[in-house]
């Protein structure tokens, strides 16, 4: 008898499931599913479980495929299942191709292609569907956020628009995507909500017709470059009845929130100082450093720096300075925004093309807390004394890329039963389009008159 095992948590369970099953059934004569359970889930980075264990466990049931369900619950497992029920081969979907191939040296390892274009669904669960997302872009950010959707439960990406249409075509081929269009009505009616990924320059405007069109917007930083346009696109979200987040990972990160909350207690007292630090070395023909009315550490960095200080201090600031080094086309490769506010101070620093140490330092009366690099993803952080006797440091998990964390709250606030917009609030949003806006302004009125001019 030929024996063959499959996982999954298989919440939600839909069609895709149900084929999954079917086809791993074919493989063999005898199917075993295991089902993860919440706490593994949680574990290994699956977020927004919404059906419980034996929920998920009935409907498996019902499908008629599984001779045997087990439960999985801890890491190593399916090593150990394969030797216990002498299993022939190990199948799991092809969005994990060569994630197990590491179990060959015990058993034959299949991936079967996934259901595509999941338009029907089986078993569904009483209060949630599935969301349909279409993806704007085709680029460095779009390429890691595809693979950190099967970390959500409740969502499943349909399409991918681009405005060159071979552009669309590669990325939907690369992601097994059914849907690629150049056209954005197109695009958009054969979905629920969009994510958008491209130019900074371009997201105001893909924003406002995906909200016009009643779909939900997932937008990357910067979401606009002006307060007037971040206020008005919040202002359309509100009418058209539509969920609008900025992705800027780091506030629906773990570590951060944990970071902000052991900040709020008052274990170092009164905050006085922040400083926060991110800078990366780019290639000098990249778009960042080439296009000079929209390119620049600052535009492509600062809503990370930005998020602790105005979580810290607020939005309204006293007065804000900048300084900059720019290249010959007169964009900046590394800038410091200095920001006062009646109680405390605050520094920025971005770049690409100087590189720094990248921390965020915050300073108070009793103490301070180190974040060391890359701060932005936060793993531990550490509350330091006069007396090091007494310092402490806290741990906590960052996965992936971090994307899952943004998509899992994007989920939550579309279907509603869970209020996280505190994690990165809409007048936290305007105040980073507003500095922006400064900068740039600033910017194109004396491109070359800030601190000093590398030439590159």
């Amino acid at each position: 008898m030929k024996k063959v095992i499959t996982y999954g948590s298989f919440d939600l369970f839909h069609e895709g499931h149900y084929r999954l099953l079917q086809r791993a059934k074919d493989l063999g004569d005898y199917l075993i599913v295991g089902v993860t359970t919440e706490t593994y889930d949680a574990y290994r980075g699956k977020l927004n479980v919404v059906d419980s264990l034996m929920e998920r466990i009935e409907h498996i049931r019902q499908t008629g495929f599984a001779d045997e369900i087990i439960i999985e619950d801890h890491v190593g497992q399916k090593a150990e299942d394969i030797l216990k029920y002498d299993i022939d081969v190990f199948t799991v979907g092809s969005d994990w191709t060569g994630v197990f191939d590491y179990l060959k040296k015990y058993c034959q390892v299949v991936y079967l292609e996934r259901t595509k274009d999941i338009s029907s669904t089986m078993l569904r669960a009483k209060k949630y569907g599935i969301i349909r997302l279409g993806i704007v872009g085709a680029g460095r950010i779009a390429n890691r956020f595809v693979p950190e959707v099967k970390y959500v439960s409740g969502i499943n990406i349909e399409s991918v628009y681009h405005p060159y249409f071979e552009n669309a075509k590669q990325f939907a081929k690369k992601f097994e995507l059914n849907h690629w269009h150049d056209n954005f009505e197109e695009f958009l009616r054969g979905i629920d909500a969009v994510y958008i990924a491209s130019p900074h320059e371009t997201h105001e405007g893909y924003t406002e017709r995906a909200l016009e069109a009643g779909k939900h917007v997932l937008c990357e930083k910067p979401m606009a470059l002006s307060k007037n346009s971040e206020e008005r696109m919040f202002e359309l979200a509100g009418r058209k009845n539509c969920v609008l987040m900025e992705g800027i990972k780091t506030a629906y990160a773990p570590g951060f929130m944990q970071l902000l909350g052991v900040m709020k207690s008052g274990v170092i007292g009164e905050i006085c100082d922040v400083e926060a630090c991110f800078t990366k070395l780019e290639d000098p023909k990249a778009r960042e450093l080439t296009d000079a009315e929209y390119g620049g550490s600052f535009t492509e960095l600062c809503s990370y720096t930005l998020l602790p200080i105005v979580k810290i201090f607020g939005e309204k600031y006293e007065s804000i300075r900048f300084d900059s080094f720019t290249n010959k086309k007169g964009i900046d490769i590394y800038t410091k925004a200095y920001i006062r506010y009646k109680n405390g101070m605050a520094t920025s620093k971005t770049g690409l093309g100087v590189k720094s140490e990248g921390q965020l330092l915050i300073s108070g009366t009793k103490g301070y807390i180190l974040v060391d690099a890359p701060w932005w993803k936060t793993q531990s952080f550490e509350i330091r004394y006069e007396n090091a006797g007494q310092n402490e440091k806290f741990f906590t998990k960052f996965l992936g890329d971090g994307l899952r964390y943004e998509i899992s709250d994007f989920v939550s606030a579309i279907n509603g039963y869970e209020n996280k917009s505190f994690k990165l609030t809409r007048s936290e949003s305007v105040f980073m389009a507003e500095v922006i806006e400064k900068f740039l302004k600033e910017r194109k009125g004396d491109t070359g008159r800030q601190d000093g001019e590398i030439q590159g």
